[in-house]
């Protein structure tokens, strides 16, 4: 049998307090709060004059070191833009990015393998997560993907991925190497995919891409009324079209949130002109979002806490449902 090992059960409190200590010159109290997060780790720390920060440790393998640093650069970017983003707070040098060096054994090659953690640290912000209500909010949250893209645009050419058909056939490609589908499912999966693939790809044939949040949804936004809105977790940052940062806002599919998107769009459009051609592609979007989930939980899988989250990932039942919803998707992309 193949013992898996995943990166972020080696991550005990003493190492994540000693790395920020060490890089921060701060003194920490013993005290560590984890926050939900899908893909990376993130913790609630208080130093010992009560300021609160959040750190964030990165998954080991998933973002090189230049690519984690364009995020850095596209924050401060935006920050010089007026944006409202938190900033990483750097060490003595000017650093936002620091690293963690772990030696552990791997029992697969009876060797021990060196393990890399990237983390960075911010200053904790407070506030509740923001519910539009009105048309102004709507229009507001248009607004502030209009400002993530005056700088998007103006940003170099990324060594992340691109959002596009290419890079859905990358996951689709991954879950099929994995041999995690029944073989009862997979020739409903595969036509499915197949299908969507060609659709996106001819969507998204003539759109320009441009530097995205990329997970530019209500739950990555925070509300303070002394501070107003704040965007939060850049970590999905990559190249696409710029529908990607407003399908997310809405409250549900395309066809029955065209109010919504008409306000988002009101708002967007005081800052960047918009190609409605992009609209087309707002449900195949949705399709990608869904493949890019279950390859996240595909690499994920292995983590301790996984099956807690997620109980009947991946049994028969669970493909069932999946290869359902995926197919009532296909639907709303027009296949």
């Amino acid at each position: 049998m193949r013992i898996m090992q995943a990166p972020f059960n080696c991550l005990t409190p003493d190492l994540i307090t000693d790395s920020i200590e060490e890089a921060f010159g701060i003194s920490l109290e013993n005290l560590i709060y984890p926050y939900p997060s899908y893909i990376n780790r993130v913790y609630g720390l208080q130093d010992t004059d009560d300021k609160e920060y959040v750190a964030k440790f990165y998954r080991p393998g998933r973002w090189s070191q230049q690519q984690i640093r364009e995020e850095h650069q596209f924050l401060q970017d935006l920050y010089l833009g007026e944006c409202p983003v938190v900033l990483p707070i750097p060490d003595q040098e000017g650093a936002t990015l620091q690293t963690l060096n772990l030696e552990t054994y791997n029992p697969n090659s009876d060797q021990i393998d060196e393990l890399i953690f990237h983390f960075a640290l911010f200053p904790k912000q407070t506030g509740r997560a923001f519910d539009p209500e009105t048309d102004e909010d709507w229009i507001r949250l248009g607004s502030l993907a209009g400002r993530i893209h005056v700088s998007g645009r103006k940003s170099p050419k990324l060594s992340r991925y691109r959002l596009d058909a290419f890079r859905l056939k990358y996951y689709i490609d991954e879950l099929l190497k994995a041999g995690l589908i029944p073989e009862e499912s997979l020739s409903d999966f595969l036509f499915i995919t197949t299908k969507a693939f060609e659709l996106l790809k001819n969507h998204n044939e003539s759109i320009q891409s441009m530097c995205l949040h990329g997970d530019f949804h209500r739950g990555n936004l925070i509300y303070n009324s002394e501070t107003g809105l704040s965007i939060i977790d850049f970590d999905d940052m990559c190249e696409g079209p710029a529908v990607q940062d407003l399908w997310l806002l809405l409250p549900g599919h395309h066809r029955d949130s065209r109010r919504e998107l008409e306000l988002i769009l009101e708002g967007y459009t005081e800052f960047m002109e918009f190609n409605q051609e992009e609209l087309k592609l707002i449900e195949d979007l949705r399709f990608f979002r869904m493949i890019h989930f279950l390859h996240w939980q595909s690499q994920q899988r292995f983590d301790r806490a996984f099956y807690q989250h997620f109980p009947d990932w991946g049994n028969h039942a669970f493909w069932i449902k999946c290869i359902e919803d995926l197919q009532d998707q296909l639907l709303e992309m027009g296949g």
